[in-house]
């Protein structure tokens, strides 16, 4: 069989030769245009070498080359890849797994732009309501209002009235001679008829409604003209708003209509009474004619909480403020202040103790009086204090040459930490205080809502625009399927209701129908965080595109999985290339070409194993990927289950986020697999609340934990570890063998050379961060960073040390015939052989080879790590030190990004860890994993609000049979088909 196929005659293609870009081995390959084309292999191989260092670059740097020198200068200089020739590229985008941006104003609605449609949406057909009585209220002109009120029943009574005064205080003589003056004879004046030649005599004290009787109108065809000119006059003599009252007889059609609307407000009459009235407010503007709030002019600034028009003042749209918590302040009420019960004051200042025992005086208890122990009246004061009454204390200074005396009121702990806040020296040290004292809570004035009230207020089909973003994707395609509007409102909306409709339904098609629009986009993962880019791309219907993309099926449930193949389909369909760095067995058997890079990682990937179709490459025998899919290579299903130690850890009550008052129970001494379709609640389980509440109760950490019950079994654990895809450092001299602390025992071993010793070299001196032995002119980094202001800033190889970060005289120093240079340029399999005879260093690289990352360089920039690398960086951390077998380990589908036989060695390493007695609890979707455990708990049903419950718990075997679990569907189709393959061999 061949191994290398060419794409059919007649088919366009993509023609790349002598590609040599990082690790590739100068490869020629041939790509069908417009065709679904997967590249899969080993974790390093090179498949992202080839899919985005090599085709992307060049698609774009040729892109780029086509634009002018005028737009070019903006977009800076791309850099060639290395690779002789690229035929029938196209304009290249890239979808890559990266995070989207960590801005707390970036949510889910404003990355994927739906809500900015959704502003647009509020601001043309959106019903304005009082933020103070829920009146709603209607902006109409002088011509709409008079075509109102004339298409109401001829011959009804008409009253127009003018609000002059809406519940103000004072006799208001001015207001009621100015009306007289006017000409006018009438007012409703609190409710009542009056003449305005009467006495009126009005109670200042109180508050009053003085409404001017404009006209009396019976409707009739030819009064038109009259009408108009009353309504105007009212318009103009209440600033833009007019009363009218109606007056409907018993008999006439118009009755039930008028009743009913009385009804829906709940306003009182007289159901036996010859007629009723109803009154009806008009305005030329959004004000309420009650309370007098005015609403701005509705546009979508207003619904934006990024700008200073719509957002909440207080928390500026943030919908979180940072407070003073009385938690940190006041962290155990069963100690006295004495004892330190208030943490913020030292109670061995003379200072802080000269106030407090007058504190304590005036309050009427002791300072060794616990806080639990205080009245509540004597706790508000301590806390709260009370400006009326003085307080008098003096201060003896330390220095014993006099004293000083104060008397001013004592307005609490809270004031005085306030002004103590405002009054600190330097930023540092209100850090230290927000550190100590402070913690992120919700905006108290919009709830966490981010807009200001009048926004709020506004409405579509009854809910506002921050309601709407509360709704799951999946919720809100319903709410705007079942959207009742008038045919005016139809006919403003439609163009923006067929954007957000086809938005909508792009996420829900590649399985974010759990995410709301009002989730920040901080929180995604890098899966989801793919997928919301991809849907924008599925979106802008471009064709002869080659879209790039790096793993979207990460974190996606098989069941999810289906549907995101489908818009990978659809893109390809449309016409364009779509080429897929992928592991995904499904969307392998998918594709129309097949790509497999290797054989091994690093230096020894690199080639091409074997490229066609998925049927071809089965039959490859040199191909990993093929035996993979021909299930030549397989993990074995294990006969028994473990059943543990008989101890099990048990969490009652988990109320957080989308968990329904949830009971789960996880077994000590197993591996076991949370699962469920995304969204359905596992990691709010395993990180916000199991993981926290263990290790504060075992490691004694103080993380904030989710909404729970109890928790009992942790006596039976002696540690608790979370391994999760966080960065292991934020800068580029970060690296693996710095965070694993083998490069400490390498630069010991070079200080003990005798070289090194001759010249008196210490291990600092092979230190790339210590001044000595690195290249000053780059300060140990390799590379020299230049800003280019509104540009990125620009690398470039230090022209010193040409990247090889220390001074020569460090460089002259080698074992082995290596410098220390050479030895960070190592793959960690090359080192693991070079240090093999160094048990010390051997052992520790070792363990990082065996969690599949052998074919990264010990001195790799950390930032370049995938989530999923740095996950197994700090699993072989773990892994190197001594294990006491009551281990809790917790992971978060640590197999993102390997491919199938670094799983295999991961997997391995897995279950060493369990067969020492430890737990192993992780987040995991990978059939094959899951099928590897012991036990299971599978969350859902769906996701978001349609999730949060247990749907099945016990082993795979059991959880197959569950037929509401979607995962037991997948794993009884496993088990059948692996039962089959080991009767076939």
């Amino acid at each position: 069989m061949n191994r290398i196929n060419k794409v059919p005659e007649g088919q366009e293609k993509i023609v790349i030769q002598g590609a040599r870009e990082h690790n590739l081995k100068n490869i020629n390959v041939e790509l069908p245009r417009n065709r679904l084309v997967v590249i899969s292999g080993l974790s390093g191989s090179g498949k992202s070498s080839l899919a985005f260092d090599t085709l992307f670059a060049e698609g774009q740097r040729r892109y780029m080359e086509s634009l002018s020198s005028y737009a070019r200068q903006f977009l800076g200089r791309m850099d060639k890849p290395d690779v002789d020739m690229i035929s029938g590229l196209s304009p290249a985008i890239s979808i890559e797994q990266k995070s989207t941006n960590k801005n707390p104003r970036s949510t889910v609605g404003t990355v994927t732009e739906i809500y900015d449609y959704y502003r647009l949406l509020y601001a043309r057909i959106g019903k304005a309501h009082c933020p103070q009585c829920g009146r709603e209220i209607n902006e109409q002109s002088v011509d709409q209002i008079i075509d109102t009120i004339l298409s109401w029943n001829e011959g009804t009574k008409l009253t127009l009235l003018a609000p002059v005064i809406r519940g103000k205080k004072g006799e208001h003589v001015k207001v009621i001679e100015d009306a007289k003056k006017s000409g006018f004879v009438r007012a409703r004046i609190d409710g009542l008829m009056v003449e305005l030649e009467d006495s009126i005599k009005l109670d200042k004290q109180k508050k009053h409604t003085i409404e001017i009787v404009v006209d009396r109108i019976v409707l009739k065809p030819e009064i038109r003209r009259r009408l108009a000119d009353s309504v105007e006059t009212a318009l103009n003599a209440a600033n833009g708003i007019l009363i009218v009252l109606r007056r409907v007889n018993k008999d006439e059609e118009a009755y039930s209509e008028v009743a009913a609307a009385l009804d829906a407000k709940g306003t009182p009459y007289d159901r036996d009474a010859a007629f009723i009235e109803q009154e009806v407010f008009f305005s030329q503007k959004n004000a309420c004619p009650d309370c007098g709030i005015s609403i701005p002019e509705l546009q979508p600034r207003l619904f934006s909480f990024n700008n200073p028009f719509g957002a909440c003042p207080d928390c500026t749209g943030i919908g979180e403020k940072m407070e003073w918590n009385e938690k940190l302040i006041v962290p155990d009420k069963n100690l006295s202040f004495n004892e330190g019960g208030i943490a913020f004051y030292n109670p061995d200042s003379a200072w802080n103790r000269s106030i407090f025992e007058a504190v304590a005086e005036e309050g009427g208890f002791s300072l060794d009086t616990p806080l639990n122990k205080l009245t509540k009246k004597q706790y508000d004061y301590l806390w709260n204090g009370d400006e009326n009454r003085i307080l008098h204390w003096v201060y003896q200074k330390q220095s014993g040459e006099g004293y000083s005396e104060y008397k001013r009121p004592w307005l609490g702990v809270m004031s005085d930490m306030k002004r103590r806040y405002a009054e600190a020296w330097g930023e540092s040290q209100r850090e230290r205080m927000q550190e100590k004292y402070m913690s992120v809570s919700e905006c108290r004035s919009c709830h966490g809502k981010k807009l200001r009230p009048e926004a709020l207020s506004v409405t579509v089909g009854g809910k506002n625009i921050w309601d709407l973003t509360e709704l799951s994707v999946l919720e809100t395609i319903d709410f705007f399927k079942n959207l009742k509007l008038s045919e005016t409102e139809q006919k403003i909306a439609a163009q923006i209701l067929k954007e957000i409709n086809a938005r909508l339904s792009f996420l829900k098609n590649v399985g974010l129908e759990y995410l709301t629009l009002h989730r920040s986009a901080s929180t995604l993962s890098g899966g989801e965080a793919q997928r919301i880019r991809l849907s924008t791309q599925i979106g802008s219907g471009l064709t002869g595109v080659m879209y790039i993309l790096d793993e979207p099926s990460i974190g996606l449930h098989q069941r999810d999985n289906e549907r995101l193949i489908k818009s990978l389909t659809y893109l390809r369909d449309l016409g364009n290339t779509v080429v897929v760095v992928e592991h995904d067995e499904q969307t392998m058997l998918t594709a129309d070409w097949l790509i497999d890079i290797g054989p091994g990682a690093g230096v020894h990937g690199g080639k091409i194993m074997a490229s066609g179709t998925p049927s071809q490459v089965m039959q490859v025998e040199d191909s990993v990927t093929g035996k993979y899919l021909a299930g030549k290579i397989r993990m074995r299903i294990p006969s028994e289950r473990r059943k543990g130690n008989g101890n099990f850890v048990k969490i009652h009550g988990v109320r957080e986020h989308n968990l329904k008052n949830i009971d789960v129970d996880i077994p000590l001494g197993t591996f076991t697999c949370i699962t469920g379709v995304s969204g359905s609640g596992k990691s709010t389980l395993l990180t916000d609340v199991f993981y926290p509440a263990a290790s504060n109760a075992v490691m004694r950490t103080e993380y904030e934990v989710g909404e729970y019950k109890s928790i009992t079994g942790l006596e039976n654990i002696d540690k608790v570890i979370s391994i999760d895809q966080t960065p292991i450092g934020r800068t580029p001299r970060s690296n693996p063998v710095t965070y694993i602390g083998v490069f400490d025992r390498i630069r010991e071993l070079f200080a003990s050379l005798p070289e090194a010793k001759a010249k008196g070299y210490k291990s600092g001196r092979f230190s790339f961060n210590v001044k000595g032995g690195r290249c000053e002119n780059c300060e140990g980094a390799g590379t020299i960073t230049i800003e280019m202001n509104f540009l990125p800033d620009v690398f470039i190889q230090c022209d010193v040390c040409h990247g090889r970060r220390f001074n020569q005289e460090t460089l002259d120093v080698t074992y082995k015939g290596k410098t220390i240079s050479d030895v960070l340029d190592m793959t960690i399999e090359e080192a693991a052989d070079f240090f093999a005879g160094i048990p010390h260093i051997a052992r520790k690289l070792e363990t990082l080879k065996n969690v599949g990352l052998g074919y990264i360089q010990l001195g790799q920039n950390a930032l370049t790590l995938s989530g999923g690398e740095a996950q197994r960086v700090k699993l072989a951390s773990e892994l190197c030190r001594p294990s006491t077998g009551k281990t809790l380990y917790i992971l978060d589908e640590p197999t993102t990004g390997l491919h199938f036989a670094d799983i295999m060695q991961l997997m391995v390493v897995i279950q060493q860890l369990v067969d020492k007695g430890n737990t192993v609890v992780m987040i995991e979707h990978n059939l094959d994993v899951i099928c590897q455990s012991d036990y299971i708990i599978d969350l859902g049903p769906e996701g978001g609000t349609g999730g949060g419950e247990v749907i099945a718990a016990g082993t795979p075997e059991e959880v197959a049979l569950v037929k509401k679990s979607y995962t037991g569907k997948f794993i009884q189709a496993m088990l059948e088909r692996e039962r089959l393959r080991d009767e076939k061999n």
